[in-house]
């Protein structure tokens, strides 16, 4: 069966203010960008030519707006796509550290993101599409948690393939244990998994990645595993295979916002090229050289979804 989309994605739409230098008066000055990392991982595999989808909420305000504008600007379907007129749009305030990495700061008590419904959930959308994204961050409340968990049994009821990516971030839950709950849950479903080494440390308890890949593994049957390590690169399990990814060390970096949205999209691509089930050693290493390579790229620059790297620069 012909499917019309390739990839839907469910999850936070939102806007990151991101750190770009001083005023003349001495105030930090902060860019508004269009910014949540299931859209960021649409925004990629669109590069590559693929037709997406995303499901969320947004404010009915300007940002909101601005964010949908943005979206379909850069090829997303957003028929998924819904507007509160109650609650604004979230925002996150991105705080760079001189290494690049990051830390958070939420406008989200509540977002519109976190008011989708199992109302808002356009089944058919689904239906229609081959691989199925979603993160944590859409089930940090109850109302698009209920969302969430709809769309993902409609995903897999109907044969797609699920991809997750955890996503973590401390600050928006009020229990880390509810995270790790919920991580449980995306990794209970999925068939691809991508997975940053302090979120395999924040869920195993294990400083080894390869000990704590195994104790995930060993609990979920997933098809595909990968687990991005920062500056060391990043690393791969499928099947019996560990194949480790080299990785592109610029000193152009900037910010790592997106960086492993970028990472997942490339992912996404290669599992849409060659089949979840047709992966052998030489796949999975062309696979993790684009992924690292792409991810390097977007540190170089402010944001993630209007500026995600074209294709040719990495392939």
């Amino acid at each position: 069966m012909n499917k019309k989309y390739d990839v839907v994605a469910l999850g936070e739409l939102l806007i990151d203010f991101t750190e770009n230098g001083i005023s003349e008066q001495g105030n930090l000055i902060l860019e508004a960008n269009p910014g949540g990392a299931p859209c960021n991982v649409l925004a990629m595999v669109t590069k590559f030519g693929y037709n997406t989808a995303f499901i969320g909420k947004v404010g009915n305000d300007n940002f909101g707006r601005m964010l949908a504008d943005t979206v379909a600007g850069v090829g997303i379907n957003i028929d998924g796509l819904v507007f509160d007129d109650d609650v604004p749009t979230t925002l996150a305030f991105v705080h760079t550290k001189p290494d690049g990495d990051r830390s958070f700061s939420f406008y989200r008590n509540p977002g519109a993101d976190v008011m989708l419904t199992k109302d808002d959930i356009p089944e058919e959308l689904i239906k229609q599409s081959k691989i199925f994204h979603f993160g944590t961050l859409s089930m940090t409340h109850t109302s698009a948690e209920e969302a969430t968990l709809k769309a993902v049994e409609i995903a897999k009821s109907n044969g797609l393939v699920i991809s997750f990516d955890p996503n973590l971030r401390p600050p928006l839950w009020d229990d880390l244990n509810d995270a790790k709950d919920k991580m449980a849950y995306g990794m209970s479903m999925c068939d691809v998994l991508k997975i940053s080494d302090n979120e395999i440390q924040f869920f195993t308890g294990e400083e080894d990645i390869d000990k704590g890949i195994e104790i995930i593994r060993s609990k979920y049957d997933i098809k595909l595993v990968c687990a991005t390590l920062g500056k060391e690169g990043s690393v791969a399990y499928y099947g019996d295979k560990v194949i480790y990814g080299t990785p592109y060390v610029t000193d152009k970096t900037i910010e790592t916002t997106g960086a492993g949205d970028t990472f997942m999209g490339c992912v996404l691509h290669s599992v849409l090229e060659n089949g979840i089930d047709d992966f052998d050693e030489e796949k999975i290493s062309r696979m993790l050289d684009i992924s690292n390579h792409a991810a390097s790229i977007i540190t170089t620059r402010r944001g993630a979804l209007r500026v995600m790297p074209e294709v040719s620069l990495f392939l």
